[in-house]
């Protein structure tokens, strides 16, 4: 691996991100209190793009379809480990006297975010999550007001389903409970909600096994990860964080592992806190400063992204599993095409794991680039990036249309931004978002 001095990695790492981060994280009031971003794929949602930035739908085509896959909105951390850690290492440093001014108040703070995630439900949706999913079919419903009165016309059914998991099922009850809110009229055009782990935890079911063994057993993926983790600026930002908490002697008595370790516990509880912003008004970013959260934030990303995303220049293996979920979107609109669908929207609701793989799969802009071994992943040399690809509630949806003639065009919206498919595939007209469908079958190989 090629090494960079920490003050221009911070300096690069800083240019990098910025940009996206700003982007990516959502907006409104306690944002700047959480120290301004870098959260990797715990970034809050926000919408991309506004409906009314959107090319016009060509002349004659109406929509008849719609159909997206969703991570499921913020939520709470999936366990109390992070804080159990930390504030064990606190605790210690108390007894001993040896806590700085601003970390004396830092274990109180904790602990109120723990009981705040413990009251929500380890793992579950916060209340921010919960309206980032109805805020989100509020815009669906806005954008598609056509759709919706036909499928109430033609008794056109929506198809609900999950991997299963409680955040994702709620996911997809808060969206539905919203779409009927909006149009009480399609409350009964609603299937029972269903669960299909195959299609929507492809990680963790049978189709997974391969991808599985390469995360437990491929020395190339545990060689660069432990590269990539042990550099020295890992242990500078580690020291930097503690001492702001911890005097000086206490953290330099720690083990350098263990200083990593508790110093990530840090950033941990730092990026989910923006999550559980409705629950308590926490001040974490006062314990991190912003060149040291670009540097935790990295090290999430470099995780995600060669055990999710890209990974390895010529190899697959992350996200060719993916291929049971591109399929159904296809599926799912041919059978529309077809006659035997008896479904207006398919809504889809899973996690990061599946978005971060359908996007590298897709080729989805910041997805497109994977990494050689000689020149491991780095902010510098890709735009991958955990808070644009996968943030909390990230969704893909294609919006279908047809004309009288039959014809169908398909518009594919990635976190709401109207999005162009992947290089080779053919637009109706030069810099449309537009696609027949058929070409999108020709460019993607579908027989």
């Amino acid at each position: 691996m090629r090494r960079v001095t920490a003050p221009v990695a911070i300096a690069l790492a800083l240019s990098a991100l910025l940009p996206g981060a700003g982007a990516a994280q959502a907006s409104g009031k306690g944002e700047g209190k959480e120290g301004g971003g870098y959260y990797a794929t715990k970034t809050p949602y926000r919408p991309l793009e506004s409906a009314r930035g959107y090319q016009r739908v060509p002349q004659g085509f109406v929509p008849v379809f719609t159909e997206n896959v969703s991570r499921h909105g913020s939520r709470a951390a999936t366990d109390s480990a992070d804080g159990d850690l930390i504030l064990g290492v606190w605790r210690r440093a108390e007894s001993e006297g040896r806590l700085t001014r601003l970390g004396a108040g830092f274990g109180g703070e904790v602990r109120g975010l723990l009981d705040a995630m413990e009251k929500v439900g380890y793992g579950n949706l916060s209340a921010r999550g919960k309206q980032e999913i109805r805020d989100t079919a509020d815009r669906l419903r806005e954008r598609l007001p056509g759709l919706f009165d036909r499928m109430s016309e033609n008794s056109e059914r929506i198809d609900v389903v999950s991997s299963g998991k409680g955040r994702a099922v709620d996911s997809g009850t808060n969206f539905v409970d919203a779409l009927v809110a909006s149009d009480p009229k399609l409350g009964s055009l609603v299937d029972p909600a269903r669960t299909d782990a195959d299609l929507l935890y492809f990680h963790k079911s049978d189709g997974g096994a391969a991808y599985r063994d390469y995360i437990e057993n491929d020395a190339r993926l545990a060689a660069t990860l432990k590269k990539i983790r042990e550099q020295p600026r890992t242990f500078t930002a580690a020291r930097n964080v503690l001492r702001k908490i911890f005097t000086p002697a206490f953290v330099d008595g720690m083990d350098p592992a263990d200083q990593v370790d508790a110093a990530r516990a840090v950033y941990d509880l730092y990026s989910i806190a923006p999550s559980m912003r409705a629950e308590g008004d926490w001040q974490l970013g006062r314990y991190i400063d912003a060149k040291d959260a670009v540097w935790f934030a990295y090290l999430d990303d470099a995780e995600s992204f060669y055990e999710n995303g890209p990974g390895f220049k010529g190899d697959d293996i992350t996200y060719r599993m993916a291929d049971v979920l591109l399929d159904d979107f296809f599926r799912q609109i041919e059978e529309k095409k077809s006659g035997k669908s008896k479904f207006g929207a398919v809504l889809r609701f899973t996690h990061a794991e599946e978005i971060m793989p359908l996007a590298a799969l897709m080729k989805l802009p910041g997805s497109e680039e994977q990494a050689t071994e000689s020149a491991p992943y780095t902010y510098a040399n890709n735009s991958w990036r955990g808070s644009s690809v996968a943030p909390m509630a990230a969704n893909i949806q294609w919006d279908v249309f047809r004309n009288g003639r039959g014809d169908y065009l398909v518009r594919m919206l990635y976190n709401e931004k109207q999005t162009a498919f992947k290089d080779g595939c053919r637009p109706v007209s030069k810099n449309s978002y537009f696609y027949g469908l058929g070409e999108l079958e020709r460019c993607f190989g579908r027989k």
